[in-house]
C-alpha cells in the first residue's frame, strides 16, 4: 500500500501564461464598453516542477478598459484591455497583462478626398478595431501563490502493457 505525500512549490509573481480569448471584441456596432468583461482562457498547461499548476482550458477574465469606435474624418476604432485573472483548481489567481487593436486610419483617403470635393472627408470613416476569437494573449501572474501537489510517496513502477489484438474498424456506409 502506498501513503501519499504531500509536496508544496511555488507559483512566482511574473510567470508567463499563454491565453487565448474564449470570445471575439469588437468596436463594430458600437456595443462595446468600458468596464465590460470578457473570457479568455489558457492556452497551455502552466508547470512547476512537472506538475501542472493551471491546465490548459482554464478560464480567465479580462475587462475592457478603452473604446473609441471608427469616426468621422478617417477616426479608426480601438480598444484597450487589461487580464484581470485566472481560475485553476478552485482558485481565483490574479493576473496582469495587456491587449489592445486599433483599427487602419483612412486619412490618406480623407486628404485625397479634401483636395477634390471638400465635404467628402466628413463622411470618410476608419475601420473598426477587432480582437477576434482565439488571439493569443500573454499574461503573467500576479502574486505569489503557494501550491501543493498530493502524489506517491515512492515512484510507482509501470510494467509494460501486454499487446491486445485491435479488431478492424467497422465502416457503415450510408
Amino acid at each position: 500500500m502506498t501513503t501519499a505525500a504531500t509536496t508544496s512549490g511555488t507559483l512566482r509573481a511574473g510567470t508567463s501564461v499563454p491565453l487565448k480569448m474564449s470570445e471575439p471584441l469588437t468596436t463594430l456596432g458600437k456595443k462595446l464598453k468600458v468596464g465590460q468583461r470578457f473570457q479568455l482562457e489558457t492556452a497551455e498547461n502552466v508547470m512547476i516542477d512537472g506538475n501542472v499548476v493551471i491546465p490548459a482550458g482554464s478560464p480567465a477574465t479580462g475587462e475592457v478598459t478603452e473604446v473609441r469606435n471608427k469616426g468621422m474624418w478617417g477616426k479608426s476604432g480601438r480598444i484597450n484591455g487589461r487580464v484581470i485573472y485566472v481560475r485553476a483548481n478552485g482558485r481565483q489567481i490574479r493576473m496582469s497583462g495587456q491587449l489592445d487593436d486599433k483599427g487602419t486610419t483612412g486619412t490618406a483617403a480623407v486628404v485625397g478626398s479634401l483636395v477634390i470635393i471638400p465635404i467628402a472627408g466628413f463622411f470618410m470613416t476608419g475601420t473598426s478595431a477587432n480582437i477576434p476569437l482565439g488571439t493569443p494573449v500573454t499574461a503573467f501572474i500576479d502574486e505569489d501563490v503557494s501550491v501543493a501537489f498530493t502524489g506517491p510517496a515512492a515512484p510507482m513502477l509501470v510494467a509494460p502493457a501486454a499487446v491486445v489484438p485491435v479488431a478492424a474498424p467497422v465502416i457503415i456506409e450510408k
